[in-house]
């Protein structure tokens, strides 16, 4: 199975304070709160943990259409299996769509929780403003014409701050967010934003255009010319690794400065700048020194940098900036932006390994507490010196793990 949160499956896992997901109520306005964006076509599971149903991890899957009873399955099998190896009993589902799509989806995963012995306390399918029932045959509150609500109004109630307190059963939680575990009744955070969709999560790390793009091409042949004359300078010298060691300097200095830079409030000033890092980004050294600087006490700044860097990266530089996306976005817990980040790396580099490792943990359903760092820098460091007399004495970068590759 494939990772991606367009096909089939992203775990979202939003930092805030607990949410219930005890009522249909409750379930539906928590649900975009969780992924960011609105859902559509998608099935949603979400385990949970007594005795107040508090949220503990989010998957979303894309609906198989066509559908089928063996994708359906395979769907089912493992979201119950994510579900087990966390050690958790109940799950709650929605499923987005027509019945035609729903339908067979929620057969299979009413079958794995039983073979799983999970219980699956609810399963909604949405369609068109109203919701059904798969578990309540109660028609006073689950008619079968569908009960009518607002996906967007109940959302923004998810997302409103309020003065403390966890939510009521059956109403709209009091903040929007994930399963972060804490006594009921902590202050809500800020509320996160929702999307319209999961497009626009794509929009939001996707290739500068225009005269954006003619700037950044402009800018990376200049960054690229650099590095050539650098090389051109040391290729001289009889000492083995010299051209390396003075590109991963140099290169080492600008990832720096940038890291630097956005943590305190800053953004670059250049596109020089931006090109500069995408070029120093291919060699391994410095994307490896600039993962194990990903501290999650920074990343909000984390992510502004590596949004900046992936959308305008130029085609062939895109893999690293992208792939550093998506581990400081997984590290937050936001599956949605992890994936679509991750999508950008692999079309760039299809063999880019870090991009491949992510996508490995993330589809195992891997929680954001695992996004820790590979190395320190100092580590890295000590690890390139020491490889250092075997390196080749040409190129400046691929596409494998260095030695901050592992997780």
């Amino acid at each position: 199975m494939t990772a991606g949160d367009d096909s089939p499956l992203s775990q979202h896992v939003r930092p805030t304070p607990p949410l219930r997901a005890d009522s249909p109520a409750t379930l539906l306005a928590v649900i975009p709160q969780l992924l960011g964006f609105l859902p559509e076509a998608s099935l949603v599971v979400i385990g949970t943990e007594p005795p107040d149903s508090s949220v503990k991890v989010t998957l979303r899957y894309d609906l198989p259409d066509p559908p089928g009873a063996g994708i359906a399955a395979d769907m089912a099998a493992h979201a119950a299996a994510v579900l087990s190896s966390q050690r958790l009993t109940r799950m709650v589902a929605v499923g987005y769509g027509p019945a035609a799509l729903v339908d067979l989806v929620a057969a299979a995963l009413r079958d794995a929780a039983r073979k799983a012995g999970i219980t699956l306390h609810e399963f909604l399918r949405v369609e068109d403003g109203r919701y059904w029932s798969y578990v309540c045959d109660n028609q006073a509150c689950c008619p079968p014409e569908g009960k009518p609500f607002d996906p967007v109004g109940q959302a923004a109630a998810a997302a409103a701050p309020a003065s403390g307190g966890s939510p009521a059963s059956g109403g709209s939680p009091a903040s929007g967010g994930s399963p972060a575990s804490g006594a009921a009744g902590a202050p809500p955070a800020q509320a996160a934003t929702v999307l319209p969709s999961r497009a626009a999560v794509a929009a939001r790390v996707a290739p500068v255009g225009g005269t954006a793009a003619e700037s950044m091409r402009q800018a990376t042949r200049r960054a690229e010319r650099h590095v050539t004359q650098l090389l051109t300078q040391v290729r001289r010298s009889t000492r083995r690794g010299a051209a390396r060691h003075l590109v991963a300097t140099e290169g080492l200095a600008a990832s720096g400065d940038m890291i630097t830079t956005y943590r305190a409030g800053g953004r670059y000033t250049t596109d020089f700048q931006l090109a500069r890092m995408t070029v120093a980004l291919r060699d391994l050294r410095v994307r490896d020194d600039a993962w194990a600087r990903m501290d999650p006490a920074h990343v909000d700044a984390h992510l502004r940098l590596w949004i900046d860097v992936t959308r305008r990266a130029q085609p062939g530089y895109v893999a690293a900036p992208a792939a550093l996306l998506a581990f400081v976005a997984w590290q937050s817990g936001d599956g949605a932006l992890a994936n679509v980040a991750l999508d950008r790396a692999l079309a760039d580099d299809p063999r880019y390994s870090m991009a491949l490792l992510l996508r490995q943990v993330i589809t195992a359903g891997a929680p954001p507490s695992l996004a820790r760092l590979p190395m320190t820098p100092e580590e890295v460091a000590a690890s390139y010196d020491d490889a250092e007399d075997d390196a080749p004495d040409d190129g400046i970068g691929d596409s494998g793990a260095g030695a901050g590759g592992e997780l």
